[in-house]
């Protein structure tokens, strides 16, 4: 830039000192001249805007034919300072740094010197001469000598391009060809019309804004088509397409200079399906349009921003890990402040998967898969953010044959249901069971729940799941009633349950199907699964409470809540985790908290369940701590309905033996 800079401070300056400036003012046309000049200004401050089919836009100035006519009729000193006055207004309107203006204003007056150099040669007149009409016979020189001009100020331009960028000279100087060669061939043509017609004065002239304006309004029009095209027509962000074309990009610019990047880093809102069947797609559209803003504003110079499709978002980051996971970290923490619709305010989270080259990748479609891995993974592990790792490729594969198979054990009848008893520590009377979701797959066993459970979380799947596990164990619990077993059922509810305005309506109707009261059903869920959104949960748990349903809390202890929710969503039912009730007898501090943790629940008129029992001293400590109902390997697993009837010597009415437990 120096350089060029250099180059073209000392072309004006031969310019102002070398040209007949005395001959010019008294032969150059006043008005032509006039008109040439407003014309070449406005086109360089008004430039043609182009879009190309990748999304990138482009400008293309219209300055450059009225600088060329100028050339021969009024003489290089004029047409040099209508270019820099052109190029300095262009400069200031658009708030240009002093170093670029300098760099355009001289990489301009090269150009144009270029020119008058080949018209001169061409033409066979001085390079100083004064004006002088183009008739036929040197319109050829001057048409070349515009070619000359745009040829020096793309290969300019192109060489600043490749030291900032990496690409080639010859890479740049191509796309340039590519796009804008018709275009420029054309305003040559016009430059050539208005050379030779400036003769007959500014009223000639002022027909050549015809096609001038029309190839703006062309244009644009194509501008507009190349944008949608390219752009997501919901947020203004980039499309899919537009994505991979940003990632070949990326890859471009980063190879010659051997640098970590392009990062791809993935985001898909959590649960966001919730928010459109509550609330309607049009909240659910204005929720997608305000995030779109915060990841623009978030979003590092030189990235790029899109839209996939649905709740899905991608960033692609000019940068290595370490900045790819600064972008990550930036786009979650602008989801802290709840997205305002109308009189909502709507608590929107977020995951995101990341994939940088080439630790995970040497082409965009390997980034892309790899950082959609990695979102999965985040997705399942509830980390928010996760880096892609070799072994999630595998872990993926695996899980989604899993998936797919536990579609197949729904509609086979692959799942099944055992029970746990809970036995009151004061008198060994059973007085609930919990219902446990099994499966046996018929290549791989037994599949434990900790593996499939997750996976129909966040497939939905958990919805079919547990609606099999609700009708089987009511079921089964109403044919205990009816052999005089009268205990409580106990079932597992999900995150995803609690954000289900239609679960209570749901356990309504299986209730009534199978004829069970509703204080014979205890629904299960976790202090995580209450906080992952707060006043959705209240409103489930208290319509759930309304029907005559228990509510308890599961894995007390490990989650990260305030005590206040006790209160507030009049829990029914505390069970105590396993991690500190099998250890109270050689860990004093679990035995302190084991303890306040039982007086607590007895003072608010909560049941205590203490789970993890695994041995007689256990069951003896927690006798002596108050009324509690424990759980436990000691006191009995999880085993089918006919081994606990036999357990417990019930003989179930034989017209119950032979109803087979429906499934929905």
């Amino acid at each position: 830039m120096a350089t060029i800079g250099g180059l073209g401070l000392v072309a004006i300056v031969l310019v102002l000192l070398g040209g007949p400036w005395p001959v010019t003012l008294a032969e150059t046309p006043v008005w032509p001249i006039i008109f040439l000049a407003a014309a070449a200004i406005a086109g360089e401050v008004k430039p043609i805007r182009l879009l190309r089919e990748d999304g990138e836009e482009r400008t293309l100035s219209t300055s450059a034919p009225f600088v060329l006519a100028l050339v021969p009729i009024a003489g290089i000193g004029v047409a040099v300072a209508v270019q820099i006055t052109a190029s300095i207004a262009d400069d200031v309107l658009h708030r240009r740094a002093p170093r670029k203006s300098l760099f355009n204003t001289a990489q301009y007056t090269l150009s144009v010197v270029t020119a008058r150099l080949i018209f001169s040669w061409l033409a066979g007149v001085p390079f100083f001469g004064g004006p002088m009409p183009v008739e036929g016979a040197e319109l050829i020189p001057l048409l070349l000598a515009g070619v000359g001009m745009i040829v020096v100020n793309w290969l300019l331009v192109a060489g600043v391009v490749s030291l900032s960028t990496g690409q080639t000279v010859w890479r740049v100087f191509r796309d340039d060809i590519k796009d804008l060669a018709l275009t420029n061939i054309v305003l040559l043509s016009v430059g050539g019309i208005a050379a030779v017609t400036s003769a007959d004065g500014a009223a000639a002239l002022a027909l050549l804004l015809a096609p001038v304006l029309a190839a703006h309004l062309f244009t644009a029009a194509a501008a507009r088509h190349a944008h949608d095209a390219t752009h997501d027509s919901l947020t203004g962000l980039g499309n899919r397409g537009q994505l991979h074309h940003e990632l070949d990009r990326g890859f471009a610019q980063a190879a010659p200079l051997r640098t970590g990047g392009p990062g791809l880093v993935l985001i898909d809102l959590d649960h966001f399906k919730d928010f459109n069947d509550t609330l309607g797609h049009p909240v659910g559209d204005e929720i997608l349009r305000q995030v779109a803003v915060r990841l623009r504003e978030v979003a590092p110079d030189g990235a790029s921003v899109h839209r996939l499709g649905g709740d899905e978002f991608a960033v692609v980051v000019r940068g290595d890990l370490a900045a790819s996971r600064q972008v990550a970290r930036d786009i979650l923490a602008s989801l802290d402040e709840p997205v305002r619709v109308e009189t909502l305010e709507l608590l929107v989270r977020a995951s995101a998967g990341l994939a940088v080259a080439p630790l995970h990748g040497e082409d965009g479609e390997t980034l892309m898969k790899n950082a959609d891995i990695a979102l999965y993974h985040a997705k399942l592990e509830r980390d928010r953010i996760s880096t892609f790792s070799p072994e999630f490729d595998i872990n993926t594969v695996e899980r989604l044959q899993l998936l797919t198979d536990l579609r197949t054990a729904l509609d086979t009848g692959q799942l099944h249901v055992v029970y746990q008893p809970q036995t009151d520590l004061t008198d060994g009377r059973v007085v609930a069971v919990e219902a446990l979701v099994r499966w046996r797959h018929p290549e791989r066993g037994l599949v434990r729940a900790d593996e499939f459970i997750p996976l129909a979380e966040n497939s939905g799947l958990i919805f079919p799941v547990t609606a099999f596990v609700l009708d089987t164990a009511l079921a089964q619990v109403a044919r205990w009633h009816a052999a005089g077993l009268d205990v409580r059922m106990a079932v597992n509810l999900s995150a995803r349950h609690l954000s289900d305005q239609g679960l209570p309506q749901q356990v309504g109707a299986a209730l009534t199907r199978h004829q069970v009261p509703a204080s014979s059903l205890v629904l299960e869920v976790t202090e995580t699964a209450i906080l992952s959104d707060p006043a959705r949960a209240d409103l489930v748990l208290h319509a759930l409470r309304r029907l005559g349903v228990s509510i308890a809390i599961d894995d007390y202890g490990t989650g990260n809540a305030s005590l206040s929710y006790l209160k507030r969503l009049e829990i029914d039912e505390l069970k105590i985790d396993r991690s500190f009730v099998s250890n109270i007898g050689a860990d004093h501090h679990d035995l302190i908290i084991v303890r306040s943790t039982i007086s607590l629940a007895l003072a608010l008129d909560l049941r205590v369940v203490a789970e993890g029992i695994e041995d007689a001293e256990t069951v003896t400590a927690l006798r002596g701590l108050g009324h509690v109902i424990g759980q436990g390997y000691h006191l009995g697993r999880p085993v089918e309905a006919a081994e606990l009837e036999r357990v417990l010597g019930i003989e179930p009415p034989a017209e119950a033996d032979a109803a087979p437990a429906s499934i929905v």
